[in-house]
């Protein structure tokens, strides 16, 4: 007999939300992992002692890994997707009768709370993955991915000189249609202080943009393509975005420029945990970023009784500076050089005795002194004039100068260590290791767990942003990590060799000054 459903309404009804949500429900294993309550003594300062309550500063955290998780960057979509799933509801300790907060509350109260907050779930999460031996700690892989602002292109505005602007733009380079009308979606209001309003860039770097844009500059309002909308050149040195100042203009190659944020990452290669994740600037260099990330991750590790051993990045990361600063901190890098580096000039022999240089004549190139070029330390080389005076091969050599001079940089022992680690079978190893462990974990965050773009305005906003999705990461790759290991039987055998592992590494924090060092290595069978 067919049958036919029929819903109605009831008066009454007796129902627990507890009991429709299953075991083995994602967030019902969150909910009995995750304990936040040290947010209260947290927060409590930056709340008043009168008027209506807030949000409750649990449920708010809640709510944002909630959007990350489910790939949700807009928190009016975020609150309509709530109030439609059970499981979410008892996450958040909300019954099916209960309002949730108005979602303008997440953006206030996202702004309310400082990046030291996030900052310390981040860590507490992180130890939570440490504890139950996620986190290796020896070797750390960085990389860098732009993240999109929220804030368009079409809104760009063009810095004021000091002089008049059309003048000096005369002067400077043609600019083209775009740039002499108005923006093409004007904004609300400009955000921007006079500093970021004023072009600070030198008359060589405003030549410089002329230079490597003349081609494209020229008759640019007539070249196919001119028409479409936004079509201009755009700089830094002579653009910024009034409704987010701390945007950068960016383009990678074979994509079109947007105004982004740069996320720096590093990951822990043993499991994939995020060690430390922070938005920068999206026009500064990888290599002036890594000291700053090698001392936020290294004393995450120290703290959670970790040692890093190996450094693992990209060629974007090489300078001398930064395998020199590694040396020092006694981790080993693994960063390609740049295809610049050549280690000294074609023919001639370092002869390390010596510290000088044997040109193919035989003659001595000895060191004079040191110098700072355009940021970087360099070696200066010089041979006699006498040598060089009536030598077969001068005109080759020098030209009409008097004497061979050589530039080379000051860490060239450092470069050359850390060549011989890259190309060392333990360095072929160390590049796939990367290529399979980072760039990975930047793929997920950007594709499924609300990284592809920034709902937030300012560089402090983003990086709470960032915090966020990594910790949705952790916690996700966690309850993973359990559930496996709570099958195979092996996990309270790993409770205690970690804590085992991490007295004996406090203890030899305490000798570090004379350099004890400790590897330990663990397999499970």
């Amino acid at each position: 007999m067919q049958g036919k459903k029929k819903y109605q309404e009831k008066l009454f009804n007796q129902f627990q939300l507890s009991e429709r949500v299953p075991i083995d429900n994602f967030y019902r294993r969150l909910k009995e992992v995750l304990d936040l309550d040290y947010l209260y003594p947290l927060t409590k300062r930056y709340y008043g002692s009168s008027g209506q309550k807030s949000i409750d500063p649990v449920v708010f955290f809640k709510l944002c890994l909630v959007g990350y998780l489910e790939n949700i960057i807009s928190d009016r979509k975020l609150i309509t997707h709530c109030s439609m799933r059970l499981d979410i509801l008892f996450f958040l300790d909300y019954d099916i009768d209960e309002e949730l907060p108005w979602h303008s509350t997440i953006s206030r109260t996202r702004q309310l709370f400082p990046e030291s907050v996030l900052e310390e779930v981040f860590t507490k999460v992180f130890e939570l993955c440490v504890s139950v031996g996620m986190v290796s700690g020896h070797t750390q892989a960085i990389d860098s991915a732009p993240v999109k602002a929220n804030a368009s292109m079409d809104s760009l505005e063009l810095k004021v000189p000091e002089a008049d602007l059309e003048t000096h733009l005369r002067e400077i380079r043609h600019i083209s249609k775009g740039d002499k009308d108005k923006p093409l979606r004007q904004a609300k209001g400009n955000k921007a202080d006079k500093d970021q309003q004023t072009l600070s860039a030198s008359k060589k770097e405003l030549q410089a943009i002329k230079s490597r844009n003349s081609k494209w500059a020229k008759d640019q309002d007539q070249r196919p393509g001119a028409g479409n909308k936004g079509s201009r050149y755009t700089s830094n040195k002579t653009h910024y975005s009034p409704t987010d100042p701390d945007a950068r203009i960016s383009v990678k190659p074979g994509k079109a420029r947007k105004l982004n944020y740069l996320s720096q990452l590093t990951v822990d290669t043993s499991n994939h945990v995020i060690t430390d994740i922070k938005a920068y600037h999206a026009d500064g260099k990888d290599n002036q970023q890594l000291p700053d990330i090698v001392k936020r991750v290294q004393r995450r590790l120290w703290n959670s009784g970790l040692l890093w051993e190996n450094c693992v990045a990209d060629t974007g990361y090489s300078s001398g500076e930064n395998y020199a600063f590694l040396e020092k901190n006694q981790i080993k890098s693994f960063i390609p050089p740049h295809g610049t580096y050549k280690g000294g000039p074609g023919g001639f022999t370092y002869i390390e005795a010596g510290s000088y240089w044997l040109c193919p004549q035989g003659k001595k190139v000895t060191f004079r002194k040191q110098k700072l070029e355009k940021g970087t330390l360099k070696d200066q080389y010089f041979t006699k004039r006498s040598d060089c005076k009536g030598c077969p091969i001068k005109q080759q050599c020098i030209g009409k100068s008097y004497e061979k001079r050589i530039n080379i940089t000051a860490y060239r022992k450092e470069y050359e260590r850390n060549i011989a680690r890259v190309n060392s079978p333990q360095g072929r190893y160390m590049k796939a290791k990367r290529q399979s462990t980072v760039e990975p974990v930047f793929g997920t965050l950007t594709q499924f767990m609300g990284l592809r773009k920034v709902n937030t305005l300012g560089i402090k906003q983003a990086n709470k942003c960032m915090q966020l999705s990594a910790i949705a990461y952790n916690l996700k790759k966690y309850l993973k990590f359990i559930e496996n290991h709570t099958k195979s039987g092996v996990a309270s055998m790993q409770s205690i060799y970690f804590s085992l592992k991490a007295i004996i590494q406090y203890i030899l924090r305490l000798f570090k000054p004379f350099n004890f060092s400790l590897q330990l290595n663990y397999t499970t069978k």
